[in-house]
């Protein structure tokens, strides 16, 4: 009895599996995956080249007194603009008008005593040629007039110290610009070493950076001479100024100088970019980046998702000759666009490999199917 329900079970299946296939139904076929492919080219690109970047005026002067005294009067604020020659700090001036009143009492006193001199200089001399007095009379008060002109000289030079001593105690400004911080209130005692405050002559400002020796070496291979630097600068192309927030500064900038002495800490070079600032928006000490396009030619460039990332290595997959794929290791530069990597190393010029779709690729994976060669080609 069980070997015959058995064999009605297995006549069953069978029958069943007939009806599958008599009711016209697919059996699960395996199916080709898709890939885009790029042949590899080289073009021309321009990169914009980053460089962290510290704001200076064209004019910072640290604002110290020359004379010793107590600050009597502040006479601007923290961050307020001024002209040439507006008056920012007074510094008692009491005991520099009293030396100066003795100063100018010397001179009056050395100048009659000089006026004396000469009279009596004068007189000896009539009387010498009229042989009344002797030769050493007159050479004696000649020697005392002398001595009474330098005399008025040594007074007027103290006068006129005194004066532009007094004229110290007002402190006015050198240049237009911004007033910086401001350490200092009224009453304290202040001498040549006390820093008053900055002020930043900020009509044009310089945007201070280091030039790596990559670009220095950029510049040998240009083949620029130490007497072509300035040439060269002349024909950088024109800088941005973008600011900590991403807001990028509306007026253009210019190198002007680069130090001739790479630093033996940081293997650089300073550079300077002029921005003109009319608007008085940049203040020394902001922060920010400067961003230059520079051009490279006869490159290399695939898209960012043509590259896979395996821990510290890149790799492309490169489309053989039987249309399968293999892994090729490469190194790449970032353009700065934010799709594109430069190729340095790894792939020449006529390959071919995967591009979208290049994360999904297995090694020996075939890519490429006969229409798809075909239309390749």
């Amino acid at each position: 009895m069980k070997t015959k329900k058995l064999v009605t079970c297995a006549v069953a299946m069978a029958m069943a599996t007939v009806g599958v296939i008599s009711c016209g139904l697919d059996m699960p076929k395996e199916t080709q995956s898709s890939f885009e492919t790029m042949t590899v080219k080289k073009s021309d690109i321009e990169l914009p080249y980053k460089f962290s970047a510290r704001m200076k005026g064209q004019n910072d002067v640290t604002i110290t007194p020359q004379v010793s005294g107590q600050l009597m009067k502040i006479c601007v604020a923290e961050g307020q603009r001024v002209s040439k020659g507006t008056t920012l700090f007074i510094i008692d001036q009491r005991n520099a008008q009293l030396e100066l009143e003795a100063a100018q009492a010397n001179l009056q006193a050395a100048l009659a005593q000089e006026n004396s001199a000469k009279l009596e200089y004068e007189s000896n001399k009539n009387l010498f040629e009229k042989k009344i007095v002797s030769s050493y009379m007159l050479s004696n008060s000649e020697n005392q007039y002398k001595q009474a002109q330098a005399a008025v000289a040594q007074a007027r030079a103290a006068a006129n110290r005194a004066k532009v001593n007094l004229g110290f105690c007002t402190i006015t400004a050198p240049v237009t610009g911004i007033i910086g911080g401001i350490p200092v209130r009224p009453g304290d005692q202040v001498s040549p070493m006390t820093e008053l405050t900055m002020l930043s002559g900020n009509t044009t400002m310089f945007a201070e950076f280091s030039v790596t020796e990559a670009v220095v070496e950029a510049m040998v291979k240009e083949g620029v001479k130490a007497s072509d630097v300035k040439k060269y600068i002349a024909n950088l192309p024109e800088a941005t100024f973008v600011m900590k927030n991403g807001t990028e500064y509306p007026h253009k900038g210019r190198v002007v100088s680069l130090t001739g002495i790479v630093n033996d800490a940081t293997g650089s070079l300073t550079a300077k970019v002029s921005f003109p600032n009319p608007d008085g928006h940049l203040y020394s000490g902001i922060q920010g980046t400067i961003v230059m396009p520079f051009g490279e030619k006869g490159v290399i460039v695939i898209p960012q998702f043509a590259v896979v990332r395996l821990q510290d290595k890149s790799q492309v997959y490169k489309v053989k000759a039987d249309s399968t794929a293999t892994a090729v290791e490469v190194t790449t530069e970032d353009t700065g666009n934010g799709k594109d990597f430069i190729v340095t190393s790894g792939l020449n010029e006529g390959d071919q490999i995967v591009t979208n779709g290049a994360n999904n690729v297995t090694e020996g994976q075939k890519v490429l199917f006969p229409a798809e060669v075909k239309s390749e080609k």
